[in-house]
């Protein structure tokens, strides 16, 4: 169990220059709040960002989504999924917009591509349990889950080794080696970034917690368990795809996971193979 207490806050306020909530999502929160939205106004908010929308319609016509027709304006976009769905994938997009390589020791472009598929991983296990969860959120949970890793990278020039020295690790997750080095990791920091940037308290919470390994023997919401699930199954078929081996977690959370999203081991193998052919796809 992990607890925030008032020096943790503290800290982080004072040491980390976390990126601003953008203006676009400030103005769609405030729009979506109103008792009536106008969906032709939020629709002509989102649009007047010509990056985000792109990438938004990216997403939501990628094979993960399973669209039945191609979306082709944000105004369709907002119709079909409607305006909670739409906002969530705004966020992720801008989150991808607002840390700068010249001022960060990793590759974005690589933290970003991995994170990408990691969430398109968990989507695509939402999908093949027929989860309750929307697909949204779990694209979300995927994408910003290490948020505060950029923001790491940004604050300590160092980070870099850090990475390095637990990605070699077979059993240690990185925020063991986080906590030696900088006394802080990344999910205490990425839970400040999105709850600055006022995402949905579960998904804080799942950022707070997602290398917590006693989550799925508490309780909890069912969303929550499934979501948790979920994300520790993208996270492990994603890292076996890039460095063929599992990840440190996933050996103490397995046996959970299958459980909570009510698989077996055979099941687990045909999702494997799901994740097979989306690399395929992806890398061709």
């Amino acid at each position: 169990m992990i607890n925030i207490d008032d020096k943790v806050i503290n800290d982080i306020k004072r040491g980390f220059n976390l990126p601003p909530k953008p203006e676009l999502l400030e103005q769609l929160q405030t729009a979506i709040q109103h008792p009536e939205p106008d969906l032709n106004h939020i629709a002509s908010l989102i649009s007047t960002d010509l990056s985000t929308s792109a990438a938004v319609l990216k997403v939501i016509n990628s094979p993960a989504y399973g669209m039945s027709r191609t979306i082709t304006d944000i105004k369709q976009a907002v119709m079909f999924l409607g305006l909670d769905s739409v906002t969530q994938l705004v966020t992720s997009c801008l989150l991808q917009q607002a840390f700068e390589q010249s001022s960060c020791c990793i590759s974005l472009e690589r933290f970003w591509d991995t994170s990408t598929e990691i969430a398109a991983v968990a989507t695509l296990i939402g999908k093949k349990v027929k989860s309750k969860v929307p697909s949204e959120n779990l694209h979300m949970l995927g994408l910003f889950h290490d948020a505060g890793i950029p923001a790491m990278a940004v604050k300590y020039p160092d980070y870099v080794k850090v990475l390095d020295i637990a990605n070699n690790s077979h059993d240690e997750p990185l925020t063991q080696f986080e906590e030696q080095a900088y006394n802080t990791n990344h999910t205490i920091v990425g839970f400040f970034l999105a709850s600055s940037w006022h995402l949905p308290k579960p998904i804080c919470q799942l950022i707070l917690r997602h290398h917590d390994l006693e989550f799925l023997t508490e309780p909890h919401d069912q969303e929550l368990l499934l979501s948790y699930a979920t994300l520790k199954m993208a996270e492990n078929l994603v890292h076996t795809q890039k460095r063929f081996r599992s990840t440190a977690d996933w050996l103490h959370v397995k046996t959970e996971v299958l459980s909570t999203l009510e698989l077996d081991e055979d099941d687990y193998q045909d999702i494997l193979e799901d994740t097979d052919d989306y690399f395929q796809e992806r890398f061709g």
